[in-house]
């Protein structure tokens, strides 16, 4: 397999991500409760990540490492809650910017983190992130205004989780192969959900009445293609063309929260989210040309 196909791989992971918001939207639409939809995905997709550590992946993990990522692991249960919760009071398409705030607050906390002050690059990234996100927002538009308080505020919470999740799931364990770390921390996050919304519709008739269908593509899209796809790709393409490849998840929530949901995004929305992604590009472009001058210099 080429590195062109293992591209497609990762981008098919972040295009899988960014229909998430719509389904649940949807799943709402259709009469079931955030517990249950959020509840269907952690299952699912547990049962998914189960099958694939019993078929590939049977190798031993040092109780130390479990521990670790059963911690990460809570961070990216509330990440999962706070953006549903934001979906659900939030068109779509304004959650998922809210929620892709998580690439400048991840600068942040590695800025902190290191002890280190951010280059020019991702300070150009976040003014340009910030400005996108005010058009997207619509609050130019006076969209802003007539958006929830409490689902920005979760939207926001989201993408600090999800920050959090990304760092340290970067920096524990990570000597442990790709489907035992991401059953490990899929198992807290499972149980770490069943414990604030126990698990009811396993029981009660709900799942049998449809939820199984949403449950389904959630634990799929939300959980199970991403973990295999990203897996296998990006090892194999590089962290740099990985993180550009996955920009692809917030044109895709968009889209899908225009054709799925027929949410209406105004031209300035659609600028802010161009910036949004030019933002995210600055410091991926920036690290792929210190490269090319390195490989460049020794030959000549």
């Amino acid at each position: 397999m080429n590195k062109s196909k293992f591209s497609l791989l990762v981008l098919l992971g972040a295009c899988s991500y960014g229909a998430l918001s719509s389904i649940i939207k949807i799943g709402f639409l259709n009469g079931f409760s955030f517990s249950e939809l959020l509840g269907g995905q952690y299952v699912f997709g547990w049962i998914g990540l189960l099958l694939l550590v019993l078929l590939f992946s049977r190798n031993k993990v040092s109780k130390s490492n479990i521990f670790a990522l059963l911690a990460v692991g809570t961070s990216m249960s509330l990440t999962s809650i706070f953006y549903g919760l934001s979906v659900k009071e939030l068109p779509a398409s304004i959650a998922v910017v809210l929620l892709f705030q998580f690439t400048w607050i991840g600068v942040l906390i590695e800025a902190v983190a290191n002890k280190t002050f951010p280059n020019r690059g991702k300070i150009l990234s976040i003014l340009i992130l910030f400005v996108g996100t005010l058009l997207a927002g619509g609050i130019f538009e006076g969209i802003g205004e007539q958006l929830s308080t409490k689902g920005i505020i979760f939207g926001l919470l989201a993408a600090i989780a999800f920050s959090i999740y990304i760092f340290t799931s970067g920096r524990v364990a990570t000597t442990v192969p790709t489907y035992s770390k991401s059953f490990l921390m899929t198992t807290s996050a499972t149980l770490f959900v069943c414990l604030i919304f126990p698990p009811t519709f396993l029981t009660d008739g709900t799942l049998q009445a449809g939820l199984w269908k949403y449950a389904f593509l959630l634990g799929l899209f939300g959980v199970v293609i991403p973990v295999i796809c990203f897996s296998i790709g990006v090892p194999k393409v590089g962290i740099g063309l990985g993180t550009i490849l996955g920009a692809a998840e917030l044109p895709t929530a968009i889209i899908a929260s225009v054709t799925l949901v027929h949410e209406i995004v105004s031209p300035l929305q659609w600028l802010g989210i161009v910036c949004i992604l030019i933002g995210i590009f600055i410091p991926q472009i920036l690290i792929v040309g210190k490269e090319k001058k390195r490989t460049i210099k020794p030959s000549t």
